[in-house]
């Protein structure tokens, strides 16, 4: 479930955060290759931003009420997994272009029922979720996961990733990203 329904409000460039391009493709687009890259069904969850092309083999869900924080569009993302007939969500973030295609895999081919993916040691994105612990998540404003990795302190497994779990939020955000390498492809 990648999602990407925010506005972007802090983003203080010409267009919304997540069509702005790092090498002339949208931030949004990298994060959905990484995502297809763990070679699963896909579900974007889309909102204040209008995104295409979207490839047809992604499951998009929208959200009509995206100003309403992050959990409307998780609890939509679950949905929708549910539908395809997943017991497991592998979670992450639109925003977030650094996260590899190699991160997504090692989190949807683990066993545990909660994982979080780690980048020198600290806590990032994506996240996996069991269905046992859907009925926790917040439905309401705008928390993800979080305080039921929290809860579960003892069953999350943390999994060491390759990548940058860095997110883009504000124009400087992104000015640094481009700064790091020559090449910014995540």
């Amino acid at each position: 479930v990648l999602l990407a329904a925010g506005a972007g409000h802090r983003f203080d460039g010409p267009t919304h955060k997540l069509l702005a391009t790092i090498d002339g493709v949208p931030i949004w687009q990298h994060a959905l290759n990484a995502a297809l890259g763990a070679n699963v069904p896909v579900v974007l969850v889309t909102g204040a931003a209008e995104l295409a092309p979207i490839p047809p083999t992604v499951t998009v869900v929208h959200n009509s009420n995206w100003q309403q924080g992050q959990a409307g569009s998780l609890t939509l993302g679950i949905q929708a997994a549910r539908d395809l007939g997943a017991e497991v969500v592998v979670t992450g973030l639109a925003d977030q272009p650094g996260v590899s295609a190699s991160a997504w895999r090692r989190l949807t081919q683990h066993t545990a029922d909660l994982a979080v993916a780690t980048y020198d040691g600290q806590r990032g994105n994506p996240v996996r979720i069991a269905h046992t612990y859907w009925p926790e998540l917040p439905t309401h404003g705008d928390l993800g996961a979080r305080d039921v990795l929290a809860r579960h302190a003892d069953a999350v497994e943390q999994i060491p990733c390759e990548g940058s779990p860095d997110d883009i939020d504000t124009a400087k955000d992104l000015e640094r990203w481009l700064r790091r390498s020559p090449t910014s492809s995540p």
